[in-house]
């Protein structure tokens, strides 16, 4: 695949100091970003990273939150003149230069970036010993899980979930003009779309307001999924949505929090990897089965986020 992983975004909300400091407490790491053009420039724009990914989070002044950019990674030129070609192909208008290529896509109105980036290479996270039924593979010692004092960090950005007003469009502009692959549907609401060996990087959904729902971020395992979430939820436990749960679709651990300006983040870890495409076999499903596997189930605000009522009449606030 000539597509290999989303490198970065561009969130807009009108709070972004105080979003800022929410996702630093989430393990993300301040990142040098318009600090020559002093504090008014900062608390316009602010970019911070994962471990792994360097810096793939940027926030930027907006009147409402949303999603402003999404950036896509290839390997070489050509396949920045394949993405072109099929984005032309479908109608869509691209701003092409020697590094990336640049559209709008109109359901979710993010503009999409492709753009020659390295690969990430990411260190093995040796496998936690777990004691099951006839298998004592930890012996005369405490989980590893339960001893760790460093605080979670994000290896790196998973996917994002954008609702669009348009969503058999917003897949047409992912699927046939970039190239992401088709994991798995449900039908007249969501695709799971892929650009890397993660089950899924961008899902869109359908909603009556183009919007960003969730940014998801990859953890080493469910022990750092629950400290990351508990850590949190003991600074303001008004930040938990849902969780702990693993998801039905893409198989993966999982915990919700809500940011400052209402864009929810999420905890992963062990989400489906698909190396062959001939192996895997994607499969419709029913709304109720798409959403988790095992877990408390969703609060309403997670299926129908309470702000998006303001945002469609226009009585939001801004700050």
């Amino acid at each position: 695949m000539s597509l290999h992983r989303l490198t970065q975004i561009v969130m807009g909300v009108p709070n972004v100091s105080e979003t800022v400091d929410y996702y630093v407490d989430f393990g993300l790491s301040p990142h040098p970003c318009g600090e020559e053009n002093g504090s008014a420039e900062r608390d316009r724009t602010r970019s911070l990273a994962t471990v792994d990914g360097g810096e793939q989070l940027k926030i930027s002044r907006s009147d409402r939150r949303r999603l402003l950019q999404l950036g896509v990674g290839v390997d070489d030129p050509d396949d920045l003149d394949r993405a072109a070609a099929g984005l032309q192909a479908i109608g869509i208008t691209v701003e092409r230069s020697a590094t990336r290529v640049r559209a709008f896509e109109p359901g979710t109105e993010v503009w999409v970036v492709v753009e020659i980036a390295d690969r990430i290479r990411q260190d093995r996270t040796p496998s936690p010993a777990y004691n099951t039924p006839g298998v004592d593979a930890r012996t005369n010692q405490r989980a590893a899980g339960i001893l760790r004092e460093t605080p979670v960090r994000p290896r790196r950005l998973g996917h994002v979930v954008l609702g669009s007003t348009d969503q058999d469009r917003s897949q047409r502009f992912f699927a046939e003009g970039l190239g992401f692959k088709t994991s798995d549907t449900v039908p007249g609401l969501a695709s799971f779309l892929r650009c890397s060996s993660d089950h899924h990087n961008v899902l869109v959904q359908q909603s009556p307001l183009a919007y960003l729902h969730h940014t998801s971020w990859q953890v080493d395992d469910l022990d750092d999924i629950g400290r990351g979430a508990t850590a949190m939820l003991e600074k303001d436990p008004g930040r938990h949505v849902w969780g702990l749960g693993r998801h039905h679709i893409g198989s993966n651990f999982f915990w919700y929090l809500k940011d400052p300006a209402g864009n929810f983040s999420e905890y992963y870890s062990d989400m489906d990897c698909i190396v062959d495409d001939a192996v895997w076999a994607p499969q419709v499903w029913g709304e109720a089965r798409s959403l988790y596997s095992w877990g408390p189930p969703p609060p309403p605000s997670f299926l129908h986020p309470e702000d998006l009522a303001a945002h469609m009449t226009g009585t939001h606030c801004t700050t």
